[in-house]
């Protein structure tokens, strides 16, 4: 087996725990399913390629040692919580606002291009502190510091969690798209869904800002 390649049991070990972050209800889902309930599936695998990109970032920081400043720096890690809150309130008015970026089954002049859905995608994954503390504290721990392989056997559990994830999101943009289409005709089904997406956000958002406060 190549040096890079983990052992089994780490693999499996692994797997089990990036599946649960992927099933774990967050902001990249709620943003999953607001952006394909708005705007179709196309956007919403485009924000999905975002977060996945996200992923990468989170990784390639972890597997070259960058994220350490942020662990040593808790000042760094705490303006990354609070843009990531500010972010979620940001998204929370659009979903509520007339014309605004999330509403559910408005089709309109407004329609964002998929570039915009990819970089929605990679900015909640980025400021999102729950994929942040996973890939800086909870990654490294599948890898010993001592092995020389240890940034390459990293890189490719980032990999990984990306195999392991995506059929998960794929699967909640295809849910999206069906629940779209079975309401779409129903308006004051899509105002609920949108005031829903906004309460979600800003549940998130406050959650961030509470649980900073009280450190």
């Amino acid at each position: 087996m190549p040096a890079f390649v983990p052992d089994l049991p780490v693999l499996l070990a692994f797997a089990v725990a990036a599946f649960v972050l992927a099933v774990t209800p967050g902001p990249d889902m709620a943003l999953f399913v607001s952006r394909t309930m708005s705007f179709g599936r196309g956007h919403g695998f485009a924000t999905v390629m975002g977060a996945v990109t996200g992923i990468a970032v989170h990784t390639t920081l972890v597997a070259f040692g960058v994220s350490v400043l942020i662990v040593a720096a808790p000042a760094a890690f705490w303006v990354l919580k609070i843009v990531g809150a500010l972010y979620l309130v940001w998204l929370a008015v659009q979903a509520i606002r007339s014309g605004g970026g999330l509403l559910v089954g408005r089709q309109s002049a407004g329609l964002p291009s998929l570039g915009q859905s990819f970089m929605t995608g990679l900015g909640i994954n980025l400021t999102n502190p729950k994929v942040a503390l996973f890939f800086v504290t909870f990654l490294p721990q599948f890898v010993s510091a001592s092995d020389p392989a240890a940034s390459a056997k990293l890189l490719f559990l980032g990999a990984e969690f990306v195999l392991v994830s995506l059929p998960v999101v794929v699967g909640v943009v295809l849910a999206a798209e069906w629940l779209t289409t079975t309401l779409r005709e129903k308006e004051w089904v899509s105002r609920a869904l949108n005031w829903s997406f906004a309460a979600v956000f800003m549940a998130f958002a406050v959650t961030i800002l509470l649980a900073e406060g009280r450190k």
